[in-house]
């Protein structure tokens, strides 16, 4: 076989091989995203018009969260969280619009106190969506419920946006960090 037969075999299957691995590592890319992100990862392709679009934006979510200082919060700090919280849910009997109004105060509370900047809501939406996507959309649903308060959202609505803070509150209090996060006891 002269060298050019080899090269002509040579020099293509390993063009092939290129592309199958780099085919490879972009599904295994995908598949990582949309695990990690969960619902968010459809919710971004829709907002950004398309798959690459919305993975670079979720990376770059990624690398903004890795650079957090999320913490771990002391025994007694998540017993206090627990208290407040429970406090909040009394209230909602007589008041659930100032209930509501409270319980959105305290995780943005607690958001903070774990290391989450809280300068926006939008902001908000995006750094919790690394390590809490499964729990996004009942943050997005009470605050919806909150922003219409003041006579325009029904009792029930209140109660449901009680219950939607309730599952961000919960697992925002039990999470350990994640892996890209430094942990710190205070």
């Amino acid at each position: 076989m002269s060298a050019e037969t080899l090269v002509a075999i040579i020099v293509p299957t390993v063009i092939v091989l290129i592309l199958i691995g780099v085919g490879l590592w972009a599904v295994s890319r995908r598949r990582h995203l949309k695990q990690r992100f969960g619902p968010e990862y459809e919710r971004t392709v829709e907002e950004a018009g398309g798959r690459l679009s919305a993975e670079r934006e979720l990376r770059s979510r990624e690398r903004r969260h890795d650079a957090l200082e999320i913490r771990e919060l002391p025994a007694a700090v998540r017993q206090q969280y627990a208290a407040d919280w429970s406090r909040v849910q009394e209230r909602f009997v007589d008041r659930p619009e100032s209930a509501v109004s409270e319980a959105d105060s305290l995780v943005t509370r607690l958001m903070r106190e774990r290391g989450y900047p809280t300068e926006g809501y939008e902001q908000q939406l995006q750094d919790l969506s690394v390590e809490h996507s499964r729990t996004l959309k009942h943050y997005r649903d009470a605050h919806d419920v909150q922003a219409r308060s003041g006579g325009q959202a029904t009792t029930e609505e209140l109660r449901g946006a009680m219950v939607h803070y309730r599952a961000l509150f919960d697992e925002l209090l039990a999470a350990p960090s994640g892996a890209g996060s430094r942990t710190e006891e205070k």
